[in-house]
């Protein structure tokens, strides 16, 4: 991510390619930035976004999108009516396994941001470690806890509601 990387080079030959010549850059500054925070934790968490929605597209059962073109929709309103509806429990448990540890990151924004704009983590252990104020540091974590858990909840609750639905209709879940 430094001025020399791969990566920067080639972003930065890519910027250049679109922009006129007095507008080129030699490098783009990226170490201690939003966007470098942003770019290392979607690395870091894809895989955790993929793995749950890939094993639920794996088990879809494709003659449904097949059905869906024989009564004449197109493949884009196969995905939208048929696929992305089946697909929805995959993206909410991916979602919660991203947001759970990305909301309190500490080592991401420590290593590549810039400490003016501090992520929840990074206040949390600030307050503990360098400021001593145990009392803050306790509340916010509490204020975080309860962030994390509520959403929990809430898809705990929907998934129970749909899996006794479907065991009373006599579906497997």
């Amino acid at each position: 991510m430094g001025s020399q990387s791969w990566f920067n080079k080639l972003l930065t030959g890519a910027y250049n390619a679109l922009v006129p010549t007095e507008a080129a850059l030699k490098f783009i500054p990226m170490m201690n930035t939003s966007f470098a925070v942003v770019l290392v934790t979607v690395y870091s968490y894809l895989p955790f976004m993929i793995l749950p929605l890939y094993a639920n597209l794996e088990k879809l059962d494709t003659t449904l999108n097949e059905a869906a073109m024989d009564l004449g929709s197109r493949p884009a309103r196969v995905f939208l009516d048929v696929t992305l509806p089946l697909s929805i429990p995959g993206i909410i448990a991916g979602g919660l396994l991203v947001f759970i540890p990305a909301s309190g990151e500490l080592i991401i924004p420590s290593l590549v941001g810039s400490s003016s704009r501090p992520m929840i983590g990074r206040v949390i252990s600030d307050e503990f470690a360098s400021a001593r104020d145990w009392p803050m540091a306790s509340a916010v974590s509490v204020a975080l806890l309860v962030l994390l858990v509520v959403p929990l909840m809430i898809y705990t609750y929907y998934e129970g509601r749909s899996y006794e639905k479907a065991r009373s209709e006599g579906e497997r879940p």
